[in-house]
């Protein structure tokens, strides 16, 4: 009867720590499929089949690789003394476990989001400025009885914010 109880309360847990399936079910198929069309086989990831124990064991492999990089990364942030792993800590703990062949293709991706992130923060920015400008432009309005939108310089509205040196 406690062991009843037992796997009920650890099937949880087991399940928080796994891979979701869909994502990792479509990554082995792009790469099966990207190997195959390499071949010139032509391979499209519809005509992949992966046996569902395949599909775990992709998975469970890929959740160890995870948690032995993270420790890797972490002892290396420790020895730092930092408590934050940075992306740096994970290039060397790449290099340490001798995977050095992802670091090249890790750094690309990483400066590609990056830079997808800097566009998206430099849109929110302008929505933001463009936001503040109608709002003043329309504050003068009332003040002055008038239509007419005043143009706000960027470095103004960043001189109102408040400084967290307040």
């Amino acid at each position: 009867m406690s062991n009843a109880n037992t796997s009920k309360s650890a099937t949880p847990a087991i399940e928080a720590e796994e891979l979701p399936k869909a994502i990792v079910r479509r990554v082995v198929k792009d790469k099966l499929s990207e190997l195959s069309n390499a071949d010139g086989d032509g391979g499209d990831p519809n005509n992949v089949a992966i046996h569902k124990d395949a599909l775990l064991a992709f998975s469970e492999s890929a959740r160890i690789f995870i948690h032995y990089l993270s420790a890797t990364a972490n002892d290396i942030c420790k020895e730092s003394k930092r408590q934050t792993i940075n992306a740096e800590d994970v290039f060397n703990a790449l290099e340490e476990i001798e995977f050095i062949e992802f670091i090249e293709p890790l750094k690309a991706a990483l400066n590609d989001f990056r830079k997808r992130n800097a566009r998206k923060k430099a849109g929110a920015m302008k929505v933001k400025v463009d936001k503040k400008r109608k709002a003043e432009g329309t504050l003068k309005e009332n003040e002055n009885g008038e239509n007419g939108v005043e143009e706000v310089d960027v470095e103004e509205v960043n001189e109102d914010a408040p400084s967290s040196e307040d």
